[in-house]
């Protein structure tokens, strides 16, 4: 709880249905309501006062190729 506020949840609906990953498949797919998700949705409580701005720092790089392929192709001839 963020500084002694209680935030309880809406009329409950099966978590997994809701799932942002999910929840347009169950839409379509009819296993979840159109207006049961709309009710819910508006439902939630407007939590954005209470976040908290995160900083981040990366250290590197954040590809996925190595800097020297050079170097791997000598490491390969070495374990040869």
């Amino acid at each position: 709880m963020h500084q002694g506020v209680k935030v309880t949840m809406p009329d409950e609906i099966d978590r997994k249905l809701i799932d942002k990953r999910v929840v347009q498949r169950y839409l379509e797919k009819g296993r979840l309501d159109d207006k049961e998700y709309e009710k819910y949705m508006k439902s939630l409580p407007d939590l954005a006062e209470q976040a908290v701005p995160i900083e981040s720092a990366f250290d590197g790089d954040l590809d996925d190729e190595p800097e020297d392929e050079g170097s791997q192709a000598a490491e390969g001839e070495k374990q040869s």
